[in-house]
């Protein structure tokens, strides 16, 4: 995978995902460690591009890269030449010009991971792009699962809220169902896109049939700076009916986990109570979230720049000697 980009769950083999996740598996002892840091990737430079504001994606993708002794740059918007109007793909060949081994991207739109990817002579990594994909997020998801179960195949993972503008669901979608697990969507109606179960999933608007027998239970965010009024009528009535807490999570199975991407909307996704104890398991999605981010950087930034970008700079270096 040297070199290669990571835009998609959609676009990754199962025995890829698998070397993913099993590498993650190798790099959580790192963060065991008195001194957290190991020389893999010492000498490369890597840059966070998040046009959009995040927490733990970034911060955790930045911690990652230090711990494998890499060079990390975070590109600031707001300081940029982007704030003078110069356009995305200026901006990225301009960082590309200066020679990093790996870009990683967030974008409120969809594709300019791939629109980047195709410019950049460095391997990209989609850090969200719209309500497209959330690889990264997904594959964090897939290492806690297999961390509490000790499997994915045979599964019932249960998705709630809002699926059609989640990138974080999609991901989650394609990777469960290439790992063998049955997945459960729920939500309003208004909140499920027309013909979602071509993804391979089952359709749900009742919470209590969706989470019957689940062995985990994952709540998205509802980001009501968008959506309340428009999906919902109130954010107190989507709380009262698909809102987790135990009573309702006594349907799932008597060792479902519960998970969440982040930010919590507590009282509305999740009760507060559920939220900070078991069988939560959210801070372990972000404590994996760091190892996965690891593995990811080590597979694809080992090598710096992609393989004909490689050989082009090495013929135009030949014809000028």
């Amino acid at each position: 995978m040297i070199g290669r980009d990571i835009l998609g769950i959609e676009d990754l083999s199962r025995d890829e995902i698998e070397l993913i996740l099993e590498t993650a598996e190798r790099m959580q002892e790192i963060g065991t460690r008195e001194v957290k840091k190991v020389p893999t990737l010492r000498g490369r430079t890597l840059i966070n591009l998040f046009f959009e504001p995040s927490t733990r994606t970034q911060t955790s993708f930045e911690i990652a890269g230090k711990r494998l002794a890499a060079d990390v740059v975070n590109f600031s918007v707001g300081s940029s030449s982007v704030t003078k109007r110069e356009t995305l793909l200026d901006t990225a060949k301009t960082l590309d010009a200066m020679d990093p081994d790996c870009v990683i991207v967030r974008h409120k739109v969809a594709g300019v991971p791939h629109r980047l990817a195709a410019v950049l002579g460095a391997p990209v990594i989609n850090a969200g792009d719209g309500a497209h994909e959330h690889p990264s997020q997904a594959l964090l998801d897939l290492l806690t699962v297999k961390e509490q179960k000790g499997r994915i195949e045979g599964l019932t993972v249960t998705i709630i809220g809002d699926i059609a503008h989640s990138r974080v669901a999609r991901s989650n979608i394609y990777g469960f169902s290439k790992l063998g697990a049955e997945v459960r969507v729920a939500g309003p109606p208004t909140m499920l896109p027309v013909g979602i179960e071509s993804l391979g999933v089952k359709r749900y608007t009742n919470l209590r049939e969706a989470i019957e027998g689940a062995d985990v239970v994952m709540a998205l965010r509802i980001q009501m700076e968008r959506l309340e009024g428009a999906c919902f009528p109130s954010v107190r009535e989507y709380a009262a009916t698909f809102g987790l807490d135990r009573a309702k999570l006594r349907f799932a199975k008597e060792d479902a986990i519960v998970m969440h991407p982040g930010p919590v909307n507590r009282g509305v996704e999740l009760s507060h109570e559920l939220a900070d104890h078991r069988p939560s398991v959210i801070l372990d999605q972000v404590r994996n979230g760091v190892a996965l981010r690891m593995a990811l950087l080590y597979l694809v930034a080992g090598r710096g720049r992609k393989a004909g970008e490689a050989e082009s700079r090495a013929a135009r270096a030949a014809g000028e000697a």
